[in-house]
């Protein structure tokens, strides 16, 4: 990066850290940001470095020779097209971060369940001796922290779509693919392109590496004839050949076609059938790196419920209360859906991704007993659940009102359940934003 002139499109958490580091290796660094706050202004003055806020434009690649897109930023963005048709390098974060890392990267990617299997094959990892950086999409960048790194060390990655259509070259050491189902459709216009991106986790591999895919999964289990890595199957409902499978209620590793049991079902802390797939993804990980079996079932058994992922609120009138306010799409609602036995009331809506939304109201229709729904989607989302059969449905206006609204609905022994199936973006800075104000909100309303 010596004597490079880097514009920094985005100045999130993955823009600040691929900011730094340029700035660290002796290049020169500008930002444009659509946003123009004065906390941006400030961070941008305390770390000296020039911006342009409030928009960009071709005017500002003058002086420019290479950029950097941040991960919210389209791919196709008209900017970053101009900057490619003038021959600049375009780059990003993480494709930084690959092009640097002196460590081994096992990456994450899938529709649903990375952040959860990310966090858990990095205590996996760390079970069985090794030292491990967590990071990527799971909201921590590592570009930052890379002078940490040796060639001996594990770097545990969540991966988006967008941020592997961003990496030139995404060689993994252990890629896993949990599962894929239509997503981001706004940004990637087709299925088919997004299953591209998501099999580029795989299809840069040696033959020493290892792609850990998902059986169950007809999208995943095709990815077995897309790379040169040993595969290493999971699955609930297909046979596993060489992998992680199920049997007599044990989770168990075949390899070559003698099964070891690794732990009981039973055992894993985590409810819903998913996570019982992303604990064997993580297990199938622990494996390529080679960790003990016995120290992969110690680290499954005692690994907590991630932020945002069916995080346990409380209990509040005799009905338990769920954030799972990282489902961002429909497929992460049914899996929520799914985990519970007991009557669910619902919260759902925010903004589409160019999701048709019949299926998913006939999903809620069959399986709660309650929905309110709130945001951008929320209108449509509520008549199409009551075409589709269910009578209690409510609108609410924001969160304090649907958290009221879903109290009176709930009885004493059923779910209220936060999993929105849409992005957050139209109430709230991002899924984060959202599930910690209504966890503050529920304890609010209902805590006394």
């Amino acid at each position: 990066m010596s004597g490079r002139h880097a514009l920094v499109i985005g100045y999130g958490r993955s823009g600040r850290a691929a900011a730094a580091f340029i700035k660290r290796q002796g290049g020169t660094v500008r930002v444009v940001d659509r946003a123009d706050t004065p906390e941006l202004r400030a961070e941008l003055e305390r770390a000296g470095i020039a911006a342009r806020l409030g928009g960009y434009g071709a005017q500002d690649l003058n002086g420019t020779d290479l950029v950097v897109v941040s991960p919210g930023v389209p791919w196709d963005e008209p900017l970053v097209e101009t900057a490619r048709q003038r021959g600049m390098e375009v780059t990003s974060e993480i494709d930084l971060f690959f092009r640097a890392c002196p460590a081994r990267i096992a990456g994450i990617t899938g529709t649903n369940g990375k952040t959860t299997t990310t966090a858990l094959t990095a205590e996996v990892l760390r079970a069985g001796g090794l030292q491990v950086m967590r990071g990527g999409n799971i909201g921590e960048p590592v570009l930052d922290r890379i002078e940490q790194l040796h060639a001996e060390d594990w770097v545990v990655l969540e991966l988006s779509s967008f941020q592997l259509e961003s990496i030139e070259r995404p060689r993994l050491r252990i890629g896993v693919v949990l599962n894929v189902t239509p997503d981001h459709l706004d940004r990637h216009k087709s299925f088919e392109r997004y299953v591209e991106l998501k099999t580029r986790a795989v299809a840069f591999m040696e033959s020493d590496d290892h792609a850990v895919l998902n059986v169950d999964d007809p999208t995943c289990a095709a990815m077995r004839s897309e790379t040169r890595g040993r595969v290493i199957e999971f699955g609930l409902h297909h046979p596993v050949g060489n992998g992680v499978t199920t049997s007599d209620g044990w989770i168990m590793m075949a390899d070559a076609g003698q099964p070891r049991r690794v732990m009981r079902t039973a055992d894993v802390p985590l409810p819903g059938e998913h996570n019982l797939s992303n604990v064997m993804a993580a297990i199938g990980a622990g494996y390529a790196a080679g960790v003990d079996t016995e120290r992969m079932a110690e680290a499954a058994r005692r690994f907590k419920a991630v932020e945002h992922r069916l995080e346990p609120v409380g209990t509040f009138h005799g009905a338990r209360w769920y954030n799972d306010s990282k489902a961002t799409n429909p497929d992460s609602t049914y899996k929520a859906l799914a985990a519970f036995r007991e009557p669910i009331i619902l919260i759902a809506g925010g903004r589409n991704k160019g999701i048709d939304l019949e299926p998913l109201a006939r999903t809620i229709a069959r399986r709660v007993t309650g929905l309110v729904t709130m945001g951008e989607t929320g209108e449509e989302l509520a008549r199409l659940v009551r075409d589709a059969g269910l009578d209690r449905v409510e609108r609410a206006a924001d969160l304090g009102d649907a958290v009221r609204k879903a109290a009176a609905l709930a009885s004493p022994g059923s779910v209220v359940l936060l999993s929105p199936a849409f992005t957050s973006y139209d109430m709230f800075s991002d899924y984060e934003d959202r599930g910690r104000r209504f966890k503050a909100t529920v304890r609010a309303e209902l805590g006394q």
